[in-house]
Parts: structure tokens; sequence; C-alpha cells
């Protein structure tokens, strides 16, 4: 059996790639919200109470002599920038709006109480839509889905090209 030569990605540096720790990992999405470094252990989040502990966030008892930082999710609240968005829209919206709202907030809620930086920001409501704002980009995804389990429909979801974010649209 002959040996191969490997074939060489553009992306390859010159002197080739010795080990995995050495490989290139570029993906272009970068949260700017997400620390450049670890928060202090235990730093608890001034807004929403969330403790980082173990190197993520969780919900729990804040610690009275631990630092005080404000969480990524609550300088996204504070900064009314989200990260996805799920709109609903449609004549089935229209007739069942607050069945399918209700859908929604159970969602999100499940969501958060496993991971305190994923939550619902803002429900803008009108007679024949809403859209729903996001502070994570898992969130919407997991709305969207749930959406269409429960009510088939159309779903439509869109990654930021360059950037940390979703845009998901339901329709029926």
């Amino acid at each position: 059996m002959t040996r191969r030569a490997a074939v060489r990605a553009p992306e390859t540096p010159p002197g080739g790639v010795r080990r995995f720790g050495d490989r290139i990992y570029d993906d272009k999405r970068v949260d700017p919200y997400q620390a450049r470094g670890k928060y202090h252990e235990p730093t608890t989040c001034t807004d929403c109470g969330a403790v980082f502990r173990n190197g993520r966030w969780t919900w729990g008892d804040a610690p009275k002599d631990g630092h005080r930082d404000r969480c990524p999710a609550c300088r996204r609240v504070h900064d009314k920038l989200p990260a996805g968005s799920v709109t609903l829209a449609g004549d089935f919206y229209a007739a069942h709006r607050e069945e399918l709202l209700r859908l929604v907030r159970n969602e999100a809620e499940h969501e958060r109480g496993g991971h305190p930086m994923n939550r619902i920001m803002d429900i803008d409501e009108s007679p024949d839509r809403a859209v729903v704002t996001t502070t994570d980009i898992h969130t919407p995804h997991r709305i969207g889905a749930a959406l269409s389990r429960a009510y088939h429909g159309d779903i439509d979801i869109r990654y930021g090209e360059d950037e940390y974010s979703v845009r998901v649209s339901w329709r029926r």
C-alpha cells in the first residue's frame, strides 16, 4: 500500500501543522459580548444574580465575598443589542396569539433554567405579528423548532454572515 502525500489547505501556514493544538481555527462570527478572558471566580452578576462558577454562568446562591460584574446577557439587555430574533406572523398568529406566545415563553424559560445567558430580551407585539428578541442564538432556534413541531408552518432560519446573530421567522 502506498502512502499518499497530504494535500495542503490554503489556510495551512508554511511549515505545516505539527500538533492538534497548533491548528488554526478562524471563526469569523465573534460575539463581542463574550469576555476575552475568564471572570474571577466566583463572580455575581449585579443585574440578574447569575453566578460565574467553575468556568460558566449558573443560577445559585451568590457568595457574599465574591466579585461583582455584569454578565454578558445583562450587558446585551442594557445596550439593547439582541443576538437573535424570532418573528411570528400570518393569519394563524392573529387567531392564536396568546397560545403561540405562551409556547415561546415556556421554551425560553426552559432554556434559561439551564443556561442563564440564554434569555428573552423583549417581545414586540402588534395585531398581525410579534418579534421576540433574545440574548443568544440558541433560544431563537429552539423556539422556531418548537413552533414548527407543534403547529407546523413555514420556518426560515438565517445566521449572520460575519456576526454572532440569527433571525428566525415562522409563518402559518
